[in-house]
């Protein structure tokens, strides 16, 4: 029992590190200009999201997104988390999909965003095209993405179109 105990252990061993790389998260260093100004701009606006700000960089830059997407998203679609269910405070599904929490949330459908084959490589006219058929709908969130600052303030990895 015991050798087979120890064969166990030793096959998965490589299981548990890939899966605790696959779980770390790149940093944002608390200096982040980015930081800053998403926590400020969800704060003037009472946005319970403003305890998310540092996942929703953490997101963006994981998965190559301009860091103002995914806030102007929360901000057309639950008022910066003020309006959802399920911990859906993007409408994800139509607000069908329910997420653990609301981090586990922005991490899938930022991952959706940045890497699936649906949304991946297109500009972000494109990608709320495909978010939201209705013209009106892409106007909107890119007016919310212009107040939240500049997009030259992006983060490391970002490769993605401009909103403008």
């Amino acid at each position: 029992m015991r050798d087979f105990l120890l064969i166990a252990g030793l096959l998965a061993a490589p299981f548990t590190t890939s899966v605790q790389q696959y779980r770390a998260e790149p940093a944002v260093d608390q200096n982040d200009p980015r930081l800053s100004r998403l926590t400020k701009f969800f704060a003037d606006r009472d946005c319970p999201l403003r305890d998310s700000a540092m996942d929703f960089l953490v997101a963006a830059d994981q998965n190559e997104l301009d860091w103002r997407l995914l806030p102007s998203i929360s901000i057309i679609e639950s008022s910066g988390g003020k309006d959802y269910t399920n911990n859906n405070v993007f409408g994800w599904d139509s607000c069908k999909e329910r997420f653990t929490s609301v981090r586990a949330g922005i991490h899938y459908v930022a991952a959706q965003l940045g890497k699936s084959s649906r949304y991946k490589g297109k500009n972000v006219d494109r990608k709320l095209q495909i978010y939201n058929p209705l013209p009106e709908y892409s106007q909107r969130v890119k007016a919310v993405m212009r107040a939240m600052g500049d997009r030259s303030q992006s983060g490391p990895q970002l490769r993605t179109l401009a909103a403008d």
